[in-house]
C-alpha cells in the first residue's frame, strides 16, 4: 500500500515496515548536488526548507544511504544489504533518530503539524525533543560501529528541541567522534540557535514547481489538487495531508464566515471549530490575512485564488494599519497555540478581533 507520509513510490509491506526509500521527483537535483560531498561528508548536515516538501523523507533516504554497504551509482541505498534490512525495521545498531515523543505515537513519519487527540486520562506525549533524549546519545556515540562504517543520527524537526536539549547537543555537534554524521532537519532555520547552525553544513531543499507538485498529486489521485496545493502554499505533501484530513472539511465553512464576518457568526463558528487544532485554525487565518494584504498591495493571491472576488472586496474596505494589527496579533497567538488554556476562548478572541477590524 502507498505510504502517504513517505516519498514518491514508497510502499509499506504487509508487516507495516517501510520498504526501500525512493526520492520524490523534485528532489533528484538536490540529491545529485548533495552527493558531491560523498567521501568527505561533514559531521553534521542541516537540511532546511519549507514544510510539506518531503525533507524528512529525503533525510531518511540520506541516512540509509550512509549506512548502506552497497550503495547504487547515484548514491542511493541498495535496499538489499544487511544494513538496509536493519534500517527499514529501525533496528540498525548504528542509527538513531531524535524526534518528539508525539511522532512516536503517530502512524506516519510525515511532516504533519498536528497529532491525533489523546485521552485526557493519559499524559499527552511531548511535542518537544527533550534533554534526556540528547543525553541518551552519549553511550551510543562512544561505542564502535557494528559494521565498521558510519554512525548516523537523524534529528527532526530540529526546532522542536527545547533550550536545554539544544544546548546539550552543541557539544556533540562540536566533537561528534569518528565516522559520525548528524542529519538535522528543520522547517524554520531561523528558530535554531546560531551556535547550532554554525556547527552544521547547511543544505537548502526547495519547493517543487507547480507542474511537478500537481503531477505527483495526480499520481496520488488527489481530488481538487490545484486548490489544495494553493491552500498549502505549493507544498505537495501538505496538500496530500490536507486531502486526507477530516479537519479540512471545516475550511470552506471557516472561510465563508471570514467573507461575511459578524459577532453572532463568530460565536457560532467558534463553537463549531472546537475540534480543530488551534495551530491549524490560526494558520488558516494567517493565510487569509496574507492574501488580503497581498491583494491590497499588489493585486495578487497566494493561498485562496478561488476567493479572488471576495478578498478583493474585503481588501478595498480595510486599511493597512488594521491588517497589520490583525497579522501581528495572530502571529502572537501562533506562538502560544500549542498549549491553549481555553481553546474555545482563543478561537472566539481571534474571530471577534477579525470582526472588529474587518467587519462592517
Amino acid at each position: 500500500m502507498l505510504c502517504t507520509g513517505c516519498s514518491g513510490a514508497e510502499l509499506i509491506d504487509e508487516k507495516g515496515l517501510l520498504m526501500s526509500s525512493i526520492l520524490y521527483p523534485w528532489q533528484q537535483t538536490a540529491w545529485t548536488q548533495l552527493q558531491q560531498l560523498r567521501g568527505r561528508w561533514p559531521h553534521a548536515i542541516l537540511l532546511h526548507g519549507p514544510q510539506g516538501i518531503g525533507k524528512t523523507e529525503f533525510a531518511t533516504s540520506l541516512a540509509q544511504s550512509l549506512l548502506c554497504e552497497s550503495p547504487q551509482a547515484d548514491g542511493q541505498a541498495c535496499g538489499e544489504c544487511i544494513s538496509c534490512g536493519w534500517f527499514v525495521q529501525y533496528n540498525h545498531p548504528d542509527y538513531r533518530r531524535l524526534r518528539p515523543e508525539i511522532l512516536e505515537t503517530d502512524s506516519s513519519d510525515s511532516e504533519a503539524e498536528d497529532a491525533p487527540a489523546k485521552s485526557a486520562a493519559k499524559k499527552a506525549p511531548s511535542k518537544e525533543i527533550v534533554i534526556n533524549q540528547v543525553r541518551a546519545l552519549a553511550d551510543f556515540m562512544t561505542l564502535s560501529t557494528h559494521r565498521q562504517g558510519s554512525r548516523v543520527i537523524l534529528i527532526y524537526p530540529a526546532e522542536a528541541m527545547n533550550i536545554a536539549a539544544a544546548n546539550a547537543l552543541l557539544k556533540s555537534l562540536e566533537e561528534p567522534g569518528p565516522n559520525t554524521v548528524f542529519v538535522v532537519v528543520t522547517n524554520s532555520i531561523d528558530a535554531l540557535l546560531p551556535t547550532m547552525i554554525s556547527r552544521c553544513h547547511q543544505f537548502a531543499l526547495t519547493m517543487p514547481t507547480q507542474e511537478q507538485a500537481l503531477a505527483w498529486l495526480a499520481q496520488q489521485q488527489v481530488a481538487q489538487a490545484e486548490q489544495l496545493l494553493a491552500e498549502q502554499g505549493g507544498a505537495p505533501m501538505a496538500a496530500l495531508a490536507a486531502s486526507l484530513s477530516e479537519d479540512h472539511a471545516f475550511l470552506a465553512e471557516f472561510l465563508g464566515h471570514l467573507q461575511r464576518p459578524d459577532v453572532a457568526g463568530a460565536l457560532k463558528m467558534a463553537d463549531k471549530l472546537q475540534k480543530v487544532a488551534i495551530p491549524l485554525l490560526i494558520s488558516w487565518m494567517q493565510r487569509w490575512l496574507y492574501d488580503i494584504f497581498s491583494y491590497k498591495l499588489a493585486g495578487q493571491l497566494r493561498y485562496y485564488p478561488r476567493y479572488t472576488k471576495e478578498i478583493g472586496i474585503i481588501a478595498s474596505g480595510v486599511g493597512i494599519p488594521q491588517l497589520l494589527a490583525l497579522m501581528d496579533s495572530n502571529t502572537k497567538r501562533r506562538m502560544v497555540a500549542e498549549h491553549p488554556l481555553a481553546p474555545k476562548l482563543v478561537i472566539e478572541d481571534m474571530l471577534l478581533d477579525y470582526v472588529k477590524k474587518i467587519g462592517s
